[in-house]
């Protein structure tokens, strides 16, 4: 079984953003990159997978920077067995990216699953899943929590509004987007960490994979950051007196009631 993970690198939420200075993006310099923790959940279930499935493979493509290789790293370190690089520019958008992707896909002999986050962190726009599955013509189930395969078809638990559940089925070749509750990723052990150094990461570019900055659909300007937020106000006395203040606070100061 060929099975391939598509991830994203993204960063650390405990970094302090700062925006360029013509505020078309974020500033780069000096952030802790990691893989987007919806990826990691894709790579434990093509792992599982694989391990489930003896002569199995599975290959982690990336698009972006080379800074990504880094993120491809960590993927093989956790035990992927290769992985693809498609060298893009920092300001790729969702479609450029899941484009090339499926270019980079194309190219492989055989796809019969492809793992991915139901959403990436930074941006939170959950387009990338869907559009590759759409520029290679496959089934796709997203925002998964539950699976269980067989030789050909996978039958998905998936997240739906309010609260429920459904159950979707879907022949091989698919894309299945992870929610959290898939499974509980693993920690790369030391010894993985030195193997994915000798591992291989095949470089490609764009028009490798049949793409270009024609394939740019959106371009971002005027980036701004929250307002900062405002100090909090203690309310004291007995409670009578409290409630009687919040209430002229949340009327005359936040205008709410």
């Amino acid at each position: 079984m060929n099975i391939y993970v598509c991830i994203k690198q993204v960063p650390d939420t405990e970094t302090k953003i700062k925006l360029t200075s013509d505020q078309t993006g974020i500033d780069v310099t000096g952030i802790k990159w990691i893989i987007s923790p919806y990826d990691e959940l894709a790579i434990e279930e093509g792992l599982r997978l694989r391990d489930k499935n003896p002569g199995s493979t599975v290959t982690v493509l990336s698009a972006g920077p080379a800074r990504v290789v880094e993120a491809m790293r960590n993927a093989l370190a956790m035990g992927a067995d290769s992985a693809i690089h498609v060298d893009l520019p920092e300001n790729a958008d969702n479609n450029w990216v899941a484009k090339s992707l499926a270019g980079a896909l194309k190219k492989e002999s055989k796809v019969d699953v492809i793992f991915t986050g139901k959403e990436a962190i930074d941006d939170g726009a959950a387009q990338v899943s869907q559009l590759i599955a759409q520029y290679l013509d496959i089934s796709y189930v997203t925002v998964v929590l539950g699976a269980e395969y067989t030789a050909t078809s996978v039958k998905c638990k998936r997240e739906i509004e309010g609260g429920s559940f459904e159950i979707v089925e879907s022949n091989f070749p698919v894309l299945i987007a992870a929610q959290k509750g898939l499974n509980e990723p693993r920690y790369a052990s030391l010894p993985n960490i030195m193997k994915a150094k000798k591992k291989e990461v095949k470089a490609l570019k764009a028009s490798d994979v049949g793409t270009s900055e024609g394939d740019q659909k959106i371009r971002y300007k005027n980036f701004q950051l929250p307002p900062p937020k405002q100090v909090g106000k203690k309310i004291t006395g007995d409670p009578a007196t409290q409630a009687k203040e919040l209430v002229r606070l949340l009327h005359e100061e936040a205008k709410v009631v």
